[in-house]
């Protein structure tokens, strides 16, 4: 479902939070249906907290601007190799590119199964 009217301006937003929130923010991009993030944690700051001071506060910005919005409860998270961070920056940055051969949906499976991640599909998009 396409609940994201402007996300470049939710980027935007998000980088705010995130310099608010001392969290480093690498890259962020998506489409109208999903974001990703490239963010650097400091060591104590739990993943967790993170994408719940992310998802609280740019969720709350979302329903002011364009409601009704809401996050899907769930959220997954990758760690990268420093060897990698450009390739997961390039492929950020492509979004509307790579889902114009494949759906989001598509891809993430993808991702997992490439990952060996088990998974149950039932439950991976709420």
């Amino acid at each position: 479902m396409n609940l994201i009217r402007d996300p470049q301006a939710l980027w935007r937003y998000i980088a705010g939070i995130c310099k608010a929130k001392h969290i480093v923010l690498v890259a962020a991009g998506g489409t109208a249906n999903h974001l990703h993030l490239l963010i650097d944690l400091h060591p104590m700051t739990p993943l967790a907290r993170a994408m719940q001071e992310i998802k609280a506060n740019s969720s709350r910005w979302l329903n002011e601007t364009q409601p009704p919005f809401a996050w899907q409860e769930r959220y997954a998270a990758l760690s990268v190799s420093q060897s990698q961070r450009d390739n997961v920056i390039r492929y950020i940055d492509n979004q509307a590119q790579h889902h114009r051969e494949r759906s989001f949906e598509e891809e993430f499976v993808a991702l997992l199964q490439k990952c060996r991640i088990a998974y149950d599909p039932k439950y991976v998009f709420g």
